[in-house]
């Protein structure tokens, strides 16, 4: 890795006073008035691992969609925290794609799967999907709430949507493999979950399936 920007140091001194306080508003407020989103992008690959977390956990408070290639490259990174930090961050980056009102459309999808209204959050996925079909979470967000309906065909090909846009999008991967499941294809649903762990190595209940779907591919 690289040794990165001479001000590495003082997004270190940010960091560990977050650490201490846990004041992430200050920490954004911060880190936004010292760094540009570009170097931060590059203190992703600085030698330092304490310099690393605190550039992917800033990436994920202020980034923009451009950052999601940094940060899906760095769910491989050899530090367990960076991992960590960077697998809540990204989530959060994948919701940032789009204008104003096409975010906010997406937020109103998000709400409505979370209550379990899948019909309407479908219905206002595919709005946005029509309006934006190059968000690859509209995609995904459609997917989970196909596959909660029972619809896995649909499901799939929604998440394989979302993969084609979003080549870091491990849930994608992780949901495409349940929903081939429901459809009785062990094979097909132990290359998506493998494809999730290549993104995302820390899914440990995706690994707990590519083994036991392993196991049983091979005992037939």
């Amino acid at each position: 890795m690289s040794t990165g920007s001479p001000r590495g140091p003082r997004l270190l001194d940010l960091y560990q006073k977050y650490l201490d306080n846990q004041d992430s508003a200050g920490f954004i407020t911060r880190v936004s008035r010292a760094y540009t989103q570009g170097t931060l992008q590059r203190l992703v690959s600085h030698a330092n691992p304490q310099i690393r977390r605190a550039a992917v956990l800033a990436l994920g408070f202020l980034g923009d969609y451009e950052v999601n290639g940094v940060l899906g490259r760095a769910l491989n990174d050899d530090d367990r925290t960076v991992r960590m930090l960077v697998e809540n961050g990204i989530r959060s980056v994948w919701a940032r794609a789009g204008n104003d009102e096409q975010r906010q459309q997406l937020g109103i999808v998000i709400r409505l799967n979370a209550a379990q209204h899948y019909d309407e959050a479908r219905s206002r996925a595919s709005e946005l999907i029509h309006s934006a079909p190059w968000f690859a979470e509209a995609w995904n967000q459609r997917a989970l709430a196909e596959f909660a309906m029972g619809r896995y065909t649909e499901a799939i090909r929604d998440c394989h949507e979302a993969l084609e846009i979003n080549p870091y999008h491990f849930a994608a991967a992780a949901g495409m493999g349940q929903a081939y499941l429901q459809l009785g294809n062990q094979v097909s649903a132990l290359e998506c979950f493998r494809r999730a762990l290549r993104l995302n190595p820390d899914l440990e209940g995706v690994r707990a399936q590519v083994a036991r779907l392993a196991r049983l591919i091979e005992d037939r």
